[in-house]
């Protein structure tokens, strides 16, 4: 049985937190454990500031979807091309 989302995420999470403590702890260098995990160092400090703030929930992976979309197309404008491609089955050169 594969396991589940909130079990991969906490494993995930065990592993940056065993990547912020090797710094500490064995290394003492931010570089040099970047490099033996094959991260980068704006990852790194990305990571720990998230700890930080939050604990260990800081270190789960989290939505990269855009809180806005500045350039996204009006609904009502969408709505209309919608209306015009099922009803009328006009084109984007006719519609345009």
């Amino acid at each position: 049985m594969p396991p589940s989302l909130q079990q991969q995420q906490d494993r995930q999470a065990q592993r940056r937190l065993a990547v912020l403590r090797h710094a500490e702890e064995v290394t003492g260098n931010v570089s040099l454990t970047c490099r033996y995990y094959g991260i980068s160092r704006n990852c790194f400090y990305k990571w720990q500031r998230r700890y930080q703030e939050e604990g260990i929930d800081g270190l789960r992976d989290r939505s990269s979807v855009p809180h806005n979309s500045p350039n996204a197309t009006d609904p009502d404008i969408v709505n209309k091309i919608v209306y015009l491609r099922q009803n009328y089955h006009f084109g984007p050169m006719k519609i345009r």
